[in-house]
């Protein structure tokens, strides 16, 4: 089934949209953007990961957006990611992203989403960090969270001046994926931007979990962001109660920042993650954790933009790990990167 949909239904779709586009002019964009990199694993606590090379693509979007009237518009969003490490050749495969109308409302300063939509747990972590084509951010990259869901949000803000933001979701909390059980999840974030560039922020979630376990989500954010220097703190808080077993608490810290070396050409990032409990998915993503260790993880690199929209980033990724309570401590992980993206 995912092979005729690749083949022959995605296409069309594609076809359709940009036939769409061209009927209604203006009223529809097509957009996207790409990522991919270079990687060589140097070092890894998996051997057999060792030495591992190659060109993978981490991510392509292909959106389409039009407004409807002055008060409806919607979006559609296909994703697609090649597989992380993966064991057997397979062909990347598309799923749906993001398919929601959206109702402005002016008057009650709020946008009303309805359907697949973006959910605010790591979204404005994301736009302070500024390198989602490098890593996903750390909740992101455990596991931790979703960034769409299927239901109802209302986003907008408090005050006039629009300096108190917030983002509400109730959702299935299956993310791309169908509902199957009567389950839901809530999300909630309340952003204050007190002066220019500075962004605080409160995040909370509470979802009831397929397996009948409850998670509950805690997460704060202190951001800077400038013309030519922006720095992040995101400390966040995960409690998992699963029926009949032992609580599991994952502790996730996060600083980050970039600063431009050359106007319009060359920026340098880094950052630095640590958790203090072991990885609750250590492999399931583009950098392999050991999941006995809380693992701590640098990424440092450079971000050149030799023209508008295109960006060549070659960075380096280390982890490296607390001792564990039981075992040998693991190796060591160093990766160093080629990092491509570019927006159309």
């Amino acid at each position: 089934m995912k092979r005729y949909f690749r083949r022959g239904i995605l296409p069309l779709m594609c076809l359709l949209l940009s036939s769409a586009s061209v009927l209604w002019g203006d009223a529809g964009k097509i957009s996207g953007y790409f990522f991919g990199d270079y990687y060589y694993v140097l070092k890894s606590h998996n051997a057999e990961l060792e030495e591992r090379n190659g060109f993978q693509y981490r991510r392509v979007y292909f959106d389409y957006d039009r407004d409807l009237s002055d008060a409806f518009s919607t979006r559609f969003r296909f994703e697609m990611n090649g597989a992380a490490f993966p064991t057997e050749r397979k062909k990347i495969e598309p799923f749906l992203k993001n398919a929601y109308l959206r109702w402005k409302k002016p008057e009650w300063r709020t946008n009303i989403y309805l359907g697949l939509s973006s959910n605010p747990t790591w979204k404005n972590v994301e736009r302070v960090w500024g390198y989602r084509s490098v890593a996903k951010t750390v909740l992101h990259m455990h596991k931790m969270g979703n960034g769409s869901d299927f239901g109802i949000a209302l986003q907008g803000d408090v005050d006039k001046s629009k300096r108190i933001n917030y983002h509400l979701i109730f959702a299935n909390g299956t993310s791309t994926s169908a509902e199957i059980d009567g389950n839901k999840k809530i999300a909630f974030s309340l952003a204050a931007r007190p002066v220019t560039g500075v962004i605080v922020e409160g995040y909370a979630d509470f979802e009831n979990a397929v397996d009948r376990s409850r998670w509950y989500t805690l997460q704060g954010l202190l951001g800077y962001q400038s013309d030519q220097f922006r720095v992040g703190v995101q400390l966040a808080n995960q409690t998992r109660e699963p029926e009949g077993k032992d609580n599991l608490n994952i502790l996730a810290s996060s600083v980050f920042g970039a600063a431009q070396l050359l106007e319009k050409k060359l920026w340098a990032f880094a950052r630095f993650d640590r958790l203090f409990d072991p990885s609750p998915a250590p492999n399931n993503g583009y950098v392999h954790f050991d999941g006995t260790a809380a693992p701590n993880m640098i990424i440092a690199g450079l971000d050149w933009t030799p023209f508008e929209a295109f960006h060549i980033m070659p960075n380096l990724v280390f982890v490296f790990y607390d001792e564990p309570d039981n075992g040998a401590k693991p190796d060591a992980t160093i990766m160093p990167r080629l990092t491509g993206f570019f927006r159309f």
